[in-house]
């Protein structure tokens, strides 16, 4: 009997895997005799992978077509590329959700019943029930005819939301986790996202540029008083795109040490965060 948490016999598909967690799930996924896998990022991975799509995710002609090239069939989709603020809001955007939803979408007829599509979000992505009203008016727009419109609401709702590109954009991802789960699980095919605080990689310099030292240091210090690992985030991601997480779907996950359940209980302390 395979055990549930083998990836033996199942292909699959890793954004961002050139470096930071992306890197490590390559590793993990070996561990776990993964059959086959294609990474998806700019630069090519050094860790083992089967092909490499080299692929501008803020670009939609490039997205596509890395879509067009991926084989059938996709047991799992790690929609793990990111980009943080140091970048331009459209870039934040396109990377962030737009090339997460249309390779979800685009991949979802090609993947069997059993097979799971993994986001990776974060913790500031945890406030959006503040902005849920213009989120689903994101969502509500059909990314099959394009990226323009899409685009278009944000540059002209940008200013009004109270929140920057790259938190906007994680939130959009957690509630689109929750809008899709349902309908792709009806195909067979699950949908959760890991949200981690801050991690241990190379994009934590380009936060802290965007938030400040003081942000950051506070935030590590209330997790227990260091940063995710990426091997931490990289193992979760396989346990949620394996057969042991059969039955987990619409889930948002906090990686973050206890911080989220401190701050609904009001165990934080807040002295250092301003």
């Amino acid at each position: 009997m395979t055990h549930p948490f083998s990836y033996q016999g199942r292909r699959v598909v890793v954004t961002g895997a050139a470096r930071g967690v992306g890197a490590e799930l390559l590793d993990v996924l070996a561990d776990l005799d993964v059959a086959h896998v294609t990474a998806i990022d700019l630069n090519p991975p050094s860790g083992p992978h089967d092909a490499f799509l080299a692929t501008n995710l803020s670009d939609e002609v490039a997205v596509r077509d890395a879509l067009a090239r991926i084989d059938s069939p996709v047991h799992a989709l790690f929609n793990n590329a990111g980009v943080a603020d140091t970048q331009t809001p459209n870039t934040v955007l396109a990377v962030n959700y737009l090339a997460l939803r249309t390779l979800s979408e685009g991949l979802l007829d090609r993947m069997p019943e059993g097979s799971a599509i993994v986001n990776t979000a974060s913790l500031a992505g945890n406030l959006w029930r503040k902005r849920v009203k213009q989120i689903n008016e994101l969502l509500d727009i059909d990314l099959t005819a394009g990226w323009s419109e899409s685009r278009q609401w944000f540059e002209t709702n940008a200013e009004s939301l109270g929140q920057g590109p790259y938190n906007f954009t994680k939130e959009i991802v957690e509630v689109y986790t929750m809008r899709s789960s349902r309908p792709a699980m009806r195909r067979g095919v699950r949908t959760n996202t890991v949200c981690p605080g801050p991690i241990d990689t190379p994009l934590l310099p380009e936060f802290r540029q965007t938030t400040s030292d003081q942000i950051v240091d506070w935030n590590i210090r209330e997790m227990n008083g260091r940063a995710v690992s990426p091997r931490e985030v990289a193992a979760t991601l396989a346990f949620f795109g394996s057969p042991a997480a059969a039955y987990i779907n619409g889930v948002n996950i906090d990686i973050d040490g206890g911080f989220s359940a401190a701050a609904a209980t009001g165990q934080l302390d807040l002295s250092g965060r301003s």
